[in-house]
């Protein structure tokens, strides 16, 4: 049994993908060939397609280019130019700089959800990813459902009851689905101006929404990067290094295909003295940490929590921003102006945040950078699912513990309600035996178990303006419910525990009401386009 499914093109098709794909078989492939409007647009209904990306290409793509033009081209044998002015630059000086300017797009299929996170762990790339409230994840690829087969688990003494415990909590999934989809639709009046498509839509992204959690973290997704030569490298050091044995596997993968269409920018990361004694450093650097913390404190039991708690703030958050607010409008040293706007008036101080902020038609519009000088840092226990969306903001620093199914699950009212808190149930003891079964012998690929409802610990640091920006996307009627309930405890702690009010009240584009379909008013607008 293969690890990766391989996908299979007629001749016909296979002639027209040699032109803009690295490869035609393999799960991490390079576009080349392609005007950037195009690539741009093949990872965006990416993330919403259960396709592969050349097959997408072929179905939505191609009637609409002029492939005439690039009928000698294959980009499966990479490309054969000189790059003598990058060798010499690159390779001769070390300028770093320049493997800033070449970016290429890379499709990463059939990655399980743990990896996932890996890939985007880097700030300065980009990263669109499949998402589980669009697709019905009991869609079947090759015949069989779409978790990651780890290698030694297979041929292992668990490698039969793996597969069967997966299979059953798809299973699980999918039964549950149509279930609770049937549900909402039963109990959730359609208004006369809604249409019975965009009802489906709406409802269908809601069951999908309350069901996601049985998904164990060994689910495959697509994922769409872009990044520069640069970035590649630094993602491509960190995966050689990892504990999770398919990240080493993909990081070889991704780094044939890349070196396709950028060698050179890539030369040094298998280089023994250079990227192997870096990634060398990476592992080591974690082994120990590993060793002398579990020594520490590994015999500790956690105490008990709340799901989103305020660890760190400044007291003095908000005079500082002020002087930030002042600083590059003014002639005066930043020190005298700290002592300065402490003697303003409550008045005075309002009118110079409310010239800053301004009215803010949308949250696109954002204040300026004096926001960044206030920090707050969060401790947050809560589901992976939602985890899997807050990872993903890339303009603060987050850290996560390791995905066990000790801190217990989060249960969907939604579920209960329908009837299936019993399924639910059985669907997470599997999940857990099944970990737990693991653990000894795999202990780096026991997370592939864990369903996504199972809570995660991880901290959350970011500044005031990261904060304007992803706490009113993230508390927006269309979000999942799981991280939006985080974002608007986040907004709450910085009002009232940091006492932070002219930030919070910055944020004037947070939605605390939950609606009863999310999808719903998305759903209308798409609608209104397609029309």
């Amino acid at each position: 049994m293969t690890v990766y499914v391989p996908e299979a093109f007629s001749d016909s098709e296979q002639e027209i993908l040699r032109r803009y794909f690295t490869n035609l078989d393999g799960p991490v492939f390079a576009l080349v060939n392609l005007p950037e409007v195009v690539k741009g647009a093949l990872f965006a209904r990416y993330s919403r397609s259960a396709k592969s990306l050349r097959r997408l290409f072929l179905d939505e793509f191609v009637s609409d280019l002029d492939l005439r033009g690039d009928a000698s081209v294959d980009a499966t044998i990479g490309l054969e130019r000189a790059e003598d002015l990058y060798e010499k630059i690159f390779v001769e000086y070390g300028d770093d700089s320049v493997a800033q300017l070449g970016g290429v797009h890379l499709a990463c299929e059939q990655a399980s959800n743990l990896l996932t996170k890996i890939l985007e762990r880097g700030r300065l790339m980009s990263y669109l990813e499949q998402s589980t409230r669009y697709i019905n994840y009991d869609a079947r690829l090759g015949g069989r459902y779409r978790f990651y087969r780890d290698a030694d688990i297979l041929n292992g003494p668990f490698g039969t009851r793996y597969v069967g415990d997966m299979d059953r909590m798809f299973d699980a999934y999918s039964a549950m689905v149509g279930s609770v989809t049937e549900h909402i639709r039963k109990t959730v009046k359609r208004d006369s101006n809604v249409s019975d498509f965009v009802f489906k839509q709406a409802t269908r992204a809601k069951g999908l929404d309350a069901v996601r959690g049985v998904l164990p973290a060994a689910s495959l997704s697509n994922l769409g990067i872009y990044g520069t030569g640069q970035g590649y490298e630094a993602l491509l050091l960190r995966m050689r290094g990892h504990h999770l044995p398919e990240a080493r596997l993909y990081a070889d993968m991704m780094l044939t295909e890349l070196r396709k269409v950028v060698p050179s920018f890539l030369r040094r990361v298998d280089v023994a003295d250079r990227g192997g004694r870096w990634t060398q450093y990476l592992a080591e650097r974690e082994s120990e940490t590993v060793g002398l913390v579990d020594e520490y404190f590994g015999a500790l039991d956690p105490s008990v929590s709340q799901e989103v708690v305020l660890t760190d703030f400044d007291p003095d958050g908000e005079d500082k921003l002020l002087a930030a607010i002042c600083y590059s409008s003014s002639h005066l040293p930043e020190a005298q102006l700290l002592e300065e706007v402490r003697k303003l008036s409550h008045d005075r101080r309002v009118a110079l945040i409310r010239a800053y902020v301004g009215d803010r038609e949308n949250r696109r519009h954002k204040p300026g950078r004096a926001f960044e000088r206030i920090d707050y840092r969060f401790d947050v226990l809560g589901d992976y699912g939602a985890f899997r969306d807050l990872q993903r903001h890339r303009l603060l620093t987050i850290e996560w513990q390791r995905l066990t199914p000790h801190h217990g699950f989060v249960k969907p009212e939604l579920v209960i309600e329908a009837g299936l808190g019993d399924q639910f149930d059985e669907a997470m003891q599997r999940s857990s035996a099944l970990y737990d079964a693991l653990l000894s012998d795999y202990p780096n690929q026991a997370p592939y178990a864990i369903s996504m409802a199972y809570r995660l610990r991880y901290v959350m640091q970011f500044n005031a303006r990261e904060a304007i920006h992803m706490l009113e996307l993230r508390s927006s009627p269309q979000g999942h419910p799981s991280y939006r309930r985080v974002a608007i405890e986040m907004h709450r702690l910085i009002g009232e525990q940091a006492g932070h009010k002219a930030v919070a009240e910055a944020m004037t584009h947070i939605v605390k009401d939950a609606p009863e379909l999310e999808r719903l008013d998305s759903e209308r607008r798409a609608e209104a386009r397609r029309k």
